[in-house]
């Protein structure tokens, strides 16, 4: 008898730090929530500053952001739209694997891998002292050899010309694709082009090394050594996100001063 009420109290003793182990955790969930949520749009907001080159360690980082416009656009239309309530917290990525906010795309289409591409995207805008556009930040995503790779472009007024690039998620391999954050690699991406003059994609990522004594060097960056499916991956995707289904008719719009 002695040991079946030892054996009851063990299991009731056990049940009852189990159920106030797993109160505490998800009340610890529910708590850290929402400063989760502020770590991650702060994140956000800062690589958004980095890529743009406007980013001072010293300063707030939501002070900072201020001189950025946060548009949401129409990406079948290419023009602004209203369509978004909650600009701040729309997430693209998130909408992308909504049906209803969202197109399946085409396997001939669909060359960054992304499967689904959301109907809405979020484009940040910076003006100069005067009010005039000074650049324009994209965010770009697309399947590497392991992963998504999320990232953002920067372009200079011209809509052409590349200021920054870089990822903010990526699970490539160390070493070799996941050299995508190399700081020297993506200065490589500052001062090339994008279109040419007649408005096809010409960005891409080559095999080796650039020979910049070529004519359309302007276009080329250096591949990632050892790395062929994640470059692949990269060039692949900035031409789909520069191109017809992606933000090409907005840049166009917005060249002609009809966004």
């Amino acid at each position: 008898m002695a040991n079946q009420q030892t054996a009851k109290y063990t299991i009731t003793v056990t049940l009852i730090m189990c159920l106030v182990a797993s109160v505490l955790v998800a009340g610890s969930a529910v708590l850290l929530k929402p400063t989760q949520a502020a770590n991650k749009a702060l994140d956000f907001k800062t690589n958004v500053l980095k890529i743009a080159g406007i980013y001072d360690a010293s300063l707030s980082v939501d002070a900072q952001f201020e001189k950025v416009d946060v548009k949401i656009i129409d990406l079948q239309t290419g023009k602004f739209t209203d369509a978004v309530t909650d600009v701040e917290k729309f997430d693209q990525t998130v909408s992308a694997k909504k049906p209803e906010l969202s197109d399946k795309l085409a396997p001939e289409l669909d060359i960054a891998k992304i499967i689904r591409r959301e109907k809405y995207a979020k484009v940040f805008l910076v003006n100069d002292e005067s009010g005039n556009l000074s650049k324009v930040i994209l965010p770009v995503r697309g399947y590497g050899l392991w992963s998504t790779m999320s990232g953002f472009v920067a372009l200079d007024k011209d809509l052409n010309t590349i200021l920054g690039f870089g990822f903010y998620d990526q699970k490539e391999t160390p070493g070799l694709g996941g050299e995508v954050d190399n700081p020297k690699w993506k200065q490589l991406w500052v001062g090339k082009k994008i279109y040419s003059e007649s408005g096809e994609v010409l960005v891409s990522v080559v095999k080796g090394h650039v020979d910049e004594s070529t004519p359309d060097a302007e276009h080329k960056v250096d591949g990632l050594a050892g790395a062929t499916l994640t470059s692949n991956g990269v060039g692949q995707l900035m031409k789909f996100w520069m191109g017809d289904n992606g933000f090409k008719p907005f840049l166009t719009n917005l060249k002609n001063g009809e966004a």
